[in-house]
This record gives structure tokens, sequence and C-alpha cells, in this order.
């Protein structure tokens, strides 16, 4: 027996001991707590109040973040031990307001939010950007495996100036414990997790554990997923394989105010391209990405400051994108290599008493390079780039008392962008034969400069209310600057444009919400502004791998220009849950969601690729132990679609779960708590396609799907 086959087959045996040994009286299950860091750093251990059976924290109870400025869904790491996502998107698609690109379902899903991807949603790591390449094309996939995450965080507004302006639409914030913060009770604490789910054969084992003593905390984790083409109500969708493994190890040194930690962290996968070509010419990429990251916190004891913070982060990227050709023969189309690296340091003020009350905040400065460099038969379609930042941010707050509180912050950056710009026609058609573009070094320099101003009020019941005003800009990026050619896996020949001038975005959100009590709402609608919107536009041509092919009809590669125009998103996100009937330590009750995103240009066309309106709801039952829930999610047919864009039917995805947690006696068993679980999704078995996604038309979602799960801690 493997040794992997072996973990798995000891955890499930202990396991399922330790559902049928009598249950453990004295012992209460820690419920882990959750630790919002979006428009403040994360408490220290200890710090906030203790979890209980109905808090946050607890097991299906709605996380709501009420007292912060910004938007913030919130996703544990018990739903993610549930669910067993192996991407991001897939972690986050059913969420109100977000989505994902699901290229690659499974592993290219990149998160989407409000409608927004790519270059306006930032993905962070422990707190520094996860410097991929998944934002240069939808066939990247991202790097991170969530299934070793101890929660993910979805920020949305005035949060995002601490990121940069790449972060208009929001950030998505993946929080480990890679970089320990503090040493575990009992001195040594860990999990196992692993889950086989129906429709792709998938297989999913991941652990984490963390020890320490003294002055020292050590952290270690590894992962393993793989699966199989997945089967869909229309048959099996080719091509659609994924493997994944990887790990990190990490160390901090604590200290009576503070501490000091570094990670190294590494991942490798390989996965299939679904849709009709790819599938065909067996298109596969294969990411391997090495990480190093530090992460310090000081709180002096006397001084202007309360705490200074610092982030840090390199890591080395590369993938090779595989394909056959009309020979049938298999090779390298493309190498693609990202390096990076990031620094961030902030700076709390003391709070100081104001004639109108107490007024806190942060100073921040924030510096990355990136260096982006592809070659192969596809190394025309970016040459080699360079982009340098450098921004300092501000933010303040001021409370006033009775539960009013007000919020300013801001933002200035230097963007250096560098590379080789192509000069096409007007048309984007070539002259004839052997008609390719005028290259030459360029180099674009930026200056945005982003401000918002937020007010948050307690309201009567346990309700808070927000309003916020922003005003962000944003440079443009090296792929849409300078592309320039054909890129095979997304099957799109694309074409940058070196003159783009800086996006513009003014956001009016507004918000109530309520986390506490036996009825969470969480409840935000917005609007948003654009001048110079950036977008890929299908211009109706196809090429082959060289310009002069483009527009005669003999190329597979559909041509895309990015262009620039006035555009304005409007839409709500709502999320809530009731508990109804007290059974034994817990309740039942009823769950609802709906969101929607309309996105449409000054001249009346709609944007393109926008999710359509969801609207779903369900019951759930949570006590002793037991956790049970059905839920039905139902997207209507979108058919304000963009230009050379089909209209995507609705569809219905039924959803039913049921778990048991026991407490455990680790002398008996060696662990202290184990949960086993099955979990289905798209019941009904119903085709889904995503209106979001470019592959719509020739990539359907996983059809009905059974996953057995099991969680050990020890």
């Amino acid at each position: 027996m493997s040794r992997r086959r072996y973990v798995i087959a000891r955890c499930a045996g202990i396991g399922f001991a330790g559902l049928v040994a009598p249950p453990l009286q004295a012992e209460e299950v820690a419920l882990e707590e959750i630790s919002v860091t979006s428009d403040k750093p994360a408490r220290r251990a200890g710090e906030g109040a203790a979890a209980g059976p109905n808090s946050p924290g607890s097991v299906g109870v709605l996380p709501v973040v009420s007292d912060r400025f910004s938007t913030v869904t919130v996703v544990s790491g018990a739903e993610l031990a549930r669910s067993q996502p192996t991407s991001l998107g897939e972690a986050l698609f059913d969420k109100p307001g977000l989505s994902a690109t699901t290229f690659a379902p499974g592993s290219a899903s990149r998160p989407m939010i409000r409608g927004l991807d790519n270059h306006r949603v930032r993905i962070l790591e422990n707190g520094t950007g996860v410097q991929d390449m998944s934002d240069l094309g939808e066939d990247h996939a991202v790097p991170i495996n969530p299934l070793i995450n101890d929660r993910i965080e979805v920020i949305r507004g005035p949060a995002g100036l601490r990121y940069g302006s790449q972060a208009v639409g929001g950030v998505v914030s993946v929080e480990n414990n890679r970089i320990p913060t503090s040493l575990p009770p009992g001195g040594v604490a860990g999990r196992v997790t692993t889950g086989y789910s129906a429709v792709d054969n998938g297989r999913n084992v991941a652990a984490t554990v963390d020890a320490g003593s003294d002055n020292v905390a050590v952290h270690a984790d590894a992962f393993r997923s793989a699966a199989d083409d997945y089967n869909t109500p229309l048959g099996i969708q080719r091509n659609s394989f994924n493997e994944s493994q990887g790990g990190a190890f990490g160390a901090s040194y604590l200290f009576d105010r503070g501490f000091v930690g570094l990670s190294f962290s590494h991942f490798d996968s390989v996965y299939g391209i679904p849709g009709l070509g790819s599938a065909a010419q067996r298109t596969r990429l294969d990411p391997v990405q090495d990480k190093l990251q530090a992460r310090g916190e000081v709180r002096p004891l006397d001084g202007p400051f309360a705490a200074i913070r610092f982030w840090a982060g390199g890591s080395n990227y590369r993938h090779n994108e595989f394909g056959t050709d009309a020979n049938g023969v298999e090779g390298i189309e493309a190498v693609f290599k990202n390096r990076a690296a990031e620094g961030r340091i902030e700076f709390d003020h003391v709070p100081v008493e104001t004639a109108l009350g107490t007024l806190s905040g942060q100073l921040g400065f924030q510096a990355d390079r990136r260096k982006l460099r592809i070659s192969g038969a596809e190394g025309g379609l970016l040459r080699p780039t360079d982009t340098r930042v450098q921004a300092a941010y501000l933010f303040e707050e001021l409370a006033l008392g009775g539960g009013l509180r007000f919020q300013a912050a801001g933002r200035i950056e230097g963007n250096r962008v560098a590379g080789t710009q192509a000069l096409f026609p007007a048309d984007f058609l070539p002259d004839g034969p052997g008609d390719e573009p005028v290259e030459s070094r360029r180099i674009r320099r930026f200056a945005p400069k982003s401000a918002s101003f937020g007010a948050l009020q307690d309201l009567p019941y346990g309700f808070v209310g927000n309003l916020t005003g922003s005003y962000v800009e944003r440079a443009p990026t090296s792929p849409e600057l300078f592309s320039r050619g054909p890129h095979e896996a997304s099957a799109t020949f694309e074409i940058g444009d070196p003159n783009l001038r800086p996006e513009r975005a003014r956001t009016v959100e507004v918000a109530i919400r309520r986390a506490d009590g036996p009825f969470r709402l969480d409840a935000t609608g917005y609007v948003t502004r654009y001048t110079g919107f950036v977008y890929k536009r299908l211009t109706g041509f196809t090429c082959g791998d060289t310009f002069d092919s483009c527009g005669i009809g003999g190329g597979d590669l559909r041509q895309v220009a990015y262009s620039q125009a006035g555009a304005t998103f409007a839409g709500a996100e709502i999320a809530s849950q009731i508990d109804l009937v007290p059974v034994g330590d817990g309740f039942a009750g009823l769950s609802a969601q709906y969101d929607f995103v309309r996105a449409q240009f000054d001249d009346g066309r709609f944007v393109p690729r926008i999710p359509p309106h969801r609207v779903g709801g369900g019951v759930f039952l949570r006590a002793d132990g037991w956790f049970a829930q059905i839920s039905l999610l139902h997207a209507f047919a979108q058919t304000q679609t963009g230009a050379l864009e089909t209209p995507t039917p609705g569809y219905n995805d039924l959803k039913a779960e049921i778990a048991y947690s026991r407490p455990l006696d680790p002398a008996v068993y060696g662990l202290s708590e184990v949960t086993l679980g099955l979990r289905g999704t798209n019941l009904l078995d119903d085709v889904i396609r995503n209106a979001a996604s470019f592959r719509k038309d020739e990539v359907v979602l996983p059809g009905r799907n059974l996953r057995l799960f099991l969680t050990a801690r020890f």
C-alpha cells in the first residue's frame, strides 16, 4: 500500500472508530475564530470574544462582518474541508457577488468579483501577492490549493487601497499559518483532510502540523489532489483532468511584543484545457512555483506607534503549454516565466483623543517588481516586460461615539511599465502576406491616485449601516499595453494598446448588516462609473499564429483587441440566515441569497462575460455535532450579452449535505475531533454553463456529484 493511501486509510479508520465511540461529556469543542484583516490587522492570539455554539465561527453559521467599512465575504476552513475545492474559483463560485472564470473547471478557474476579473482582482496569500500569471490568461491556474488554508476572505470597497490599484474590483485574501503567529495549545496541533468525489474520480488529501515551544513556532503542510476528466449531463468533458501537489515549511520567533517569521512553499500541477480544439490537441499546462515569504510585527510599549508590521515575498513561477501539431506530434508551444518580489510595511499610530472623538489609523508603504517572459512558439504573445510599483497609503478612522465612525483613506502610486510595443493597423487587418506590426521599445509611466470616505453607524436591533464612496485610478498592465500575438491555450490572438490611459472608477456603496442573534444579514448595493474601462474586445476576425494570417479565414484563433470605453456597473448582493426552531444545542432554520450585476457601456452595449441574476435558498440543521442542509441556487438566463457573444441559458443547482463531528479523547485516539460527511452538488444533473466564461459554448460544468469527506484534528 502506498504511503498516501496508508495515511488516508488510517485516518478513516480512526474517524469511524471515533464516530461510534461514546461522546466525551467533559470536553468542549474549540471553534475556530474568524479574524478579518480587511481594514485592520489580525488580532493577536487570545483576543476577541470566545466562540459559542451560534457564533460566526460555528459550522453552518453565516459569517457576517459588520464592523468593517468594506464588504467582506468569509469562507472558513471548516467549509473548505467540506466542499474540498481544488481552485479558488471553485471555492467562491456560488457566493453572492462572486463568480469564476471556469476556463478549466477544477484548475484554471480564477475568482471574479462583481463581474470583474484578471487585472482588477488581486489575489493575496498571507498579505502579499500570489505572484503568478493567472491575470495574464484565463487558462492559467492560481498556484494555491484551498485545502491547506484556514480561511478565504473576499474584500470589496475602500480596504482595497491597501493593496494597490489592481485591486479596484476587490481582493481575494488567502490566510494560512505558514508563518506562525502564536504557539499552538498543548505545543502541537494539526489536521488531516481527505475526500473522494464521484463525478471525476477526484482524490484529495491535505495535512497541516503546527508545533512550538518557548519562543519558536514551526509549521508544515502538504497536499495532493488528482481528478480524471469529469462527467456532465452531455457526457465526458474531455481533457478536463487535473493534478496538483505541494507543501510548505515555516518558522517564527515569538517575543513579548511581537514576532518575526519566514516560510518557503512549493506548488506544482498539471491540468488539461477542455474545449473542442484544446481537447483535440491535448493541450495541457504544468505550472510550478517556489515562493519565499516573510512577515513580522512589533508593538512598542511607548512612542508614536502602537504597532509596526511588515510583509515581504518573492517567487519564481514557470509553466509550459503543451499541445500537438497538425501531424500529431506533441511538443511545448510556449514557456511562461514570472519573477516577482513585493514588500509592504505599515505603522499604526497611537490613538489620539480629539474634541470629536478617538482618531486611529495606519500609514503604509509598498513596493513590488514583476518580470514577465514568454518563449517558444508562442513567444510572440508578449515580449519581455518589467513592471515596477512604489506606493504610499494612509487610513484614518474617527470614532465619534454613539456607534458612529468615519474613515478616510488615500493612496498614491508610481508605476513604470517597460516592454515592446507593436503598432497594428486601426482595423487590425494586414495589408498582405508577410505584413507584421512594427515593434519598438517603450516605457510607460503612471501615477495613479485613489481616495475613499466611509461612514459606519450602529442601528437598533443589532443592525449596522454603512455608506462609502471611492475614487480609484488603475494603471494599465503590461499585457494590456504590449500583447501582440497568439495564445494557443485560450485560442486567442491578443492585441494590446500601448497608448491606453489610466482607468478611473467612481463607486458609491451602501450596506446594512447584522452579525449576531437568530437573524443574520449581509446586504450591499453599489454603483461604479468607469472612465476608460479596459476590456477585451472580440473584433470578429480569426487569425493563425502570425498577424499576416488575420482576417483571411484560415486561422482558428479569435482576434481580441484591448480597448477602452466608459461603462457603468450596478448591482446588489444579499445573504441571509435565520434560526427558527431550537433543536438540541442548536437550531433548524432557513437561508437565502440573491445577487446581480448589470454592466453597460455608455453607448448602450453590454459589457461581455457578466454573471447572471441568481437567487437561492434552503433549509439547514446544526445540532449535537450534526450539520445538514439542502439548498437550491437558480441562475437566470443571461441575455444581456456583449458584441459577438452568445446568450447563456439559466440553470438550477441543487445541493445537499450531511456531516457529523465528534470530539475525542486524544489520550485514547490520538485525535481531538473527527468530522465525516457526504455532500452532493448539481443533484438535478442540470446543464450548467457559466456566462462569465470564454468557453461557455464548449465547456459544461460538472454534472451530478457526490463527495465523501473526512477531517481529523489532533
